[in-house]
C-alpha cells in the first residue's frame, strides 16, 4: 500500500462554524459530525477534523492545490466576504495574488487565524524556487 495523508485535526473555538467557513469558501460538501469532530472532506479523500477547544490555538497553514475556474471561484468568495488575503505567508502583500511556478496562489485566514492557502500549481513544478 503506497503511504497516503488522511486527515489532521485543527483546533477550533467554533468547530461547526469553523468547518462551515471552509467547506464554504472552498466549495466543498457541508462539514458532517463524526464524535467531537466536524469533519470537511476534500476531492481527494483527505479529510480536516475541525475539533472544539477553549485553550489558546496555535496557527498552522493548510494549502489546498485547485484548478483555475476554482480558483476564480474561492477568490470571488474571498472578496465577497471582504476577508483580507496576501500574496506571501509573511502576510506583507496584503491585496495581491502570486504567481509562482506560473500559477495563482494566495493565503487567507479562518476564524481561528489558521492560515489558508489556495494554489494553482503545485510548487517546484514550474522551476520557483524560495
Amino acid at each position: 500500500m503506497a503511504v497516503q495523508f488522511n486527515h489532521t485535526i485543527l483546533y477550533a473555538h467554533d468547530s461547526e462554524a469553523s468547518a462551515t467557513f471552509l467547506a464554504e469558501m472552498l466549495g466543498l460538501p457541508r462539514p458532517a459530525r463524526w464524535g467531537p469532530f466536524m469533519v470537511v472532506k476534500t476531492d481527494n479523500g483527505t479529510n480536516l477534523d475541525y475539533m472544539d477547544t477553549d485553550e489558546e490555538i496555535a496557527i498552522q497553514h493548510y494549502a489546498f492545490l485547485v484548478d483555475e475556474p476554482d480558483f476564480d471561484s474561492i477568490f470571488e468568495r474571498i472578496r465577497a466576504r471582504k476577508l483580507p488575503y496576501w500574496a506571501d505567508p509573511a502576510q506583507t502583500q496584503q491585496g495581491q495574488i502570486n504567481h509562482r511556478d506560473g500559477g495563482r496562489g494566495l493565503y487567507f485566514e479562518d476564524p481561528n487565524g489558521h492560515l489558508l492557502e489556495i494554489i494553482t500549481r503545485p510548487y517546484g513544478s514550474g522551476g520557483w524556487k524560495p
